[in-house]
């Protein structure tokens, strides 16, 4: 690339004024290395957060019945009501947007009473009626045996599906608890499978702490009858879970006799609109870092553009001095670009590797801690964007020195020589 003497050359001037040539170099340095540390933190956020999501269908929504909040046909507000079977029928006739409906009901007990009894062992766990589809809708991990199906569903079968802290507070590690059995509430059933939550935190405790029964066993075990305890729908590709829920909502409105307008009667959650949300968020976020990262870029040339024209303005005698033995101006301006190069260059890959060592850091400390899988996992950014950022700030640098050199080129050998 350069003789020996160029690079010489180049050493002798950085080494020249060690102070200047420092917060020359950091300034470089803390550019690149603040926006790697920020696209990363702000990827760790994302990360986490959409790891604590687990595989949750993002078009979803939830649906319960709740107190009317105004009178309607004859009937009171405060009337209290719940879903049923028919409406199952009903919505899976009317509403040909949902791709998947679940209805679930949750058995009492759970909240602190020991519900559930194997030989010696026994705990409080919370017994959920769910179908198949629920398992498409929010998934958990099948860790031994299988999920509910059809079938369990027809037959209203006596089986169970158990969480990963059910396993562990009835069974030791080594056996194995399918087609063994274990009494709920008095009531002996068969386990079928064992799962673990994709879920972190809260929810995902809570999964892992639940047992899963066929839909129709639990309304019969529990003297239910026809009632549902809430809906989980999800919409068709290419159809708003908002459109979903409005047309459920008017349907259920009917079906009940509340009123059209009463907003309270049926509470819901749109899992679509709050996923909108965080991308939002997330959007709002990676365009606030590469606002305060191109700033700090910018600072950076700032500061390499100022020291260049320092440095060209003290060696303007020097400049001529190798003008009058032969050199030509385009040797001389190759030389300065060259130093602004090398310094930016150095400075900057220390800056990228230093931001990148510390992520991998975090990111081992939070794994080795066992904090993983909160709101904080896996730091990481594009190398291939940092590099960019890199190149680009390196080229800056250079453009920076590339104006003065030429005016100092410009300038009479005679003249430059006279100059202080």
């Amino acid at each position: 690339m350069f003789d020996l003497d160029s690079w010489q050359e180049i050493y002798h001037t950085l080494k020249s004024n060690k102070l200047r040539t420092f917060l020359t170099a950091f300034g470089v340095f803390w550019g690149i290395f603040m926006l790697v540390i920020m696209l990363g933190s702000g990827r760790g956020l994302e990360n986490g957060v959409y790891e604590g999501m687990g595989d949750f269908a993002t078009n979803s929504v939830f649906m319960w019945a709740q107190p009317t909040s105004m009178p309607y046909k004859g009937f009171d507000r405060g009337r209290r009501y719940n879903f049923n079977n028919d409406d199952t029928k009903a919505i899976r006739r009317e509403v040909s947007e949902i791709k998947y409906l679940a209805p679930r009901l949750q058995a009492f007990g759970g909240n602190g009473e020991n519900n559930v009894v194997r030989n010696l062992k026994s705990g409080a766990f919370s017994i959920l009626g769910d179908v198949p589809e629920f398992n498409k809708i929010d998934p958990v991990e099948i860790t031994n045996g299988r999920f509910l199906n059809e079938l369990d569903l027809e037959e209203s079968r006596k089986v169970l599906v158990i969480g990963k802290n059910v396993f562990e507070a009835l069974f030791e590690a080594d056996e194995n608890p399918i087609n063994q059995y274990i009494r709920v509430n008095g009531v002996y059933f068969k386990i079928i499978g064992t799962f673990a939550s994709k879920h972190n935190q809260g929810w995902g405790e809570y999964q892992n702490q639940s047992i899963f029964m066929p839909f129709t066993t639990l309304q019969k075990t529990y003297n239910y009858g026809s009632m549902v305890g809430h809906y989980s729908v999800t919409a068709k590709a290419g159809v708003s879970a908002s459109l979903v829920e409005k047309k459920v909502k008017n349907l259920l409105k009917k079906r009940h006799h509340v009123h059209p307008n009463d907003e309270r009667a049926i509470g819901s959650n749109n899992v679509e609109e709050e996923f909108n949300k965080i991308n939002g968020l997330f959007n709002g976020i990676a365009f606030l870092v590469w606002i305060v990262g191109t700033g700090t870029l910018i600072a950076g040339v700032i500061g390499v553009s100022n020291i260049m024209l320092v440095i060209i303005k003290e060696r303007t005698k020097e400049i001529g001095i190798q003008r009058a033995i032969g050199a030509t101006p385009n040797r001389i301006i190759k030389q300065i670009l060259a130093e602004s190069v090398v310094l930016t260059g150095i400075a900057g890959s220390v800056g990228l590797l230093a931001g990148i060592w510390l992520l991998e850091l975090i990111d081992y400390g939070i794994s080795s801690s066992g904090g993983g899988g909160g709101t904080f996992s896996n730091p990481t950014i594009d190398i291939g964007l940092a590099l960019t950022a890199l190149v680009i700030l390196i080229t800056a640098g250079m453009l920076s020195g590339l104006i003065p050199a030429k005016r100092a080129v410009s300038i009479k050998p005679i003249d430059a020589l006279r100059s202080e």
